[in-house]
Formats: C-alpha cells, structure tokens, sequence
C-alpha cells in the first residue's frame, strides 16, 4: 500500500499518524524455512540484510508477513549511505552487518501466524495484533510509533528531522490494506532555501529542468541536485535570464562541471545513464522548496523550484557545508 503526498498533515476523527522514515520500503516475509526481504520495486533484498533476516527467522513465527522500513541507525540519526553501500559491498558484507546494523522499523501486519492473511482487516485491529507479534522483539525489529495527538505530530516534525524523519504517514483506523493503492497520505518535511543555476536540461532556451549548485569553503561551485520539471511558464521566464558559460582562455567555455553529469551524482539507488545538459552562467540564483533528504552534500530527492531571486548574489546563497551539518546553511560572506 502506497502513500499520496499532501501539503498539510490530514486533520479529524478516525486517523493515526506515524513517523515517515528515510529508509528503504520492504515487505518481510516469514516462510517456513527461511526469509524473503523485497523492495517496493519487487527487488529481493534478502542477501544484503543477513542480519535482519536472523533476526526475523529467531522471534518471528512462520507465515508472517510485515511491512516496514529498513534503516540504518548510526550516532543518533539515520544513514541511508550505509544502507546503499549493502549493495555493493560484496565480500565485506559481513563486516559491514556487523559494524552498522540494520533495523526493520514495521509499521503493518498483511499476514498472521500460520499465514492467515488479514489485509482485510480495519487498520486498528492489525496493529493491535502487530503490538502483541513484536512484543519482546529485539531492537532490530522494532514497531513505529503512531499517535493522534497532532502535537506529537508537531514534535516529530520540528525536532525528529536531524534523526531521520522525513516526515508524516497518515491512515485512517478503520482502513483495510489496498496493495498498490495510495491510500494512506504523506507530508513531507521541506525546507525553503537558495540555490545557483549551473545547467538545465533541455536548452537554455528552452529548459525542462535546473541542475543546482552552491559553493564550498574553497569557493568551488558544487552540484546539490536537481529540480522537478519545469512549468512552460517557468522555463520561459528563466530562459529570459540564463547564458551559456563566458569563454576562458584560447576561447574555450568555462563551467566547473563535467559533461555529461556523471551518473553517480544522482544518489538514486538504481543508478541511472549519465545526464547530457547545457551548461549555464553559473549567475542566477533561485529560491527552492526541498525536503531533508540531504546527503553527500546533495539533495537525494528533485527539489521544486520557486522563483528566480534577482535580489540576490551567488555569493549570498548559503555555503555548502560539511557531511552532516544544516543544509539550509550560513549564508556567505
């Protein structure tokens, strides 16, 4: 069952809300003489989480089957990296297991002890029979927290995004589970914020999408993603301000970027084909709406575009900071 984004978390009677984890999707199936770990795309993960499938198979009875979110809890907050470098660990996936554990943080219960399917049941009932299945479970395996209270929503909303919280799941107590249907709503956190133009793709007279960046200590202009497509409105407008790259020396164009991207800058987990685009005047800055799926100092996520900020100069959109520090940032000086 999948989640339609919102832009307010869901108020009245009959709806629970529980934390949006920056994780991986799975469903966890317990056979009788092993565990199968799948993605939300039909990917079996189950050689990559040894650790999770063990502790599954020791505290959870056959013919179950759990919905939940791996991660990856390292210092007090989530790491989605680590839970990306099981996939290409090879043979130090061991090692890797052992030094940054995973968790299955479960949030549903599709099928009883035995495999007695109950997605037909009203969400309440399912997760009374989840509480009393994980009671007694490991940390490993943990059960999510869910309220009605929307100040506890507030809390978690201001206060649990530096852990890993992306947001807010909302459902209705008394749903079934729809597989494949976007029953249940989610608000994701998003921060408001600034970032420079250095390429679109498209053309620059006729951009689809921008490629941002924002400038490091050493006053290198850095890629830190990529935004939705862009509105006709919004491409004309833009293309009224963007040029291509000055020329340098021997009249060749200048741009700190390589051509194409390489595909490895996307973060995506199925990495994609290297992006051919135009590069741009790195000069125009633009103000974004993105969420808090910051890391290797890039937006994991496409970031929505705003409006332009002719008010602005490059060297007032915040610095590109360190691993783990506020990507809203501190603005240059």
């Amino acid at each position: 069952m999948l989640a339609a984004p919102v832009d307010a978390v869901p108020k009245g009677p009959n709806l629970v809300h529980e934390p949006k984890w920056d994780g991986w999707r799975v469903i966890a199936f317990r056979e009788t003489d092993r565990v199968y770990l799948q993605s939300r795309a039909g990917r079996n993960l189950t050689t990559y989480f040894p650790d999770i499938t063990r502790t599954i198979r020791a505290c959870i009875p056959a013919g179950v089957v759990l919905d939940g979110e791996l991660i990856v809890w390292e210092r007090g907050q989530t790491n989605f990296a680590q839970l990306q470098r099981r996939i290409t660990a090879g043979r130090a996936l061991v090692r890797l297991a052992r030094e940054h554990p995973a968790h299955l943080v479960v949030f549903d219960l599709l099928a009883d002890v035995g495999g007695q399917v109950i997605i037909d049941l009203p969400l309440a009932q399912r997760r009374a029979r989840l509480r009393r299945l994980l009671a007694g479970a490991p940390a490993q395996l943990t059960l999510t927290p869910q309220t009605t209270d929307l100040a506890q929503v507030s809390e978690w909303l201001l206060h649990w995004t530096a852990a890993g919280i992306e947001g807010v799941v909302s459902k209705r107590t008394a749903g079934r589970y729809e597989p494949g249907r976007r029953g249940w709503s989610k608000f994701r956190t998003r921060i408001v914020t600034d970032a420079i133009i250095g390429g679109v793709t498209g053309t620059i007279a006729c951009p689809e999408s921008l490629l941002l960046g924002r400038f490091d200590r050493r006053g290198r202009l850095r890629y830190t993603g990529r935004t939705h497509p862009l509105t006709t409105d919004q491409a004309a407008k833009l293309a009224a301000v963007l040029s291509p790259p000055r020329l340098a020396r021997h009249g060749v164009q200048a741009h700190p970027w390589p051509q194409p991207l390489p595909a490895s800058w996307s973060g995506q987990f199925d990495r994609p084909e290297p992006l051919a685009y135009a590069q741009v005047e790195p000069a125009v800055v633009v103000e974004i709406n993105a969420d808090v799926a910051f890391e290797h100092q890039r937006w994991r996520h496409r970031v929505r575009y705003a409006r332009p900020r002719p008010d602005m100069s490059i060297y007032d959109v915040p610095l590109l900071l360190g691993e783990g520090e506020d990507p809203s940032g501190t603005p240059g000086i």
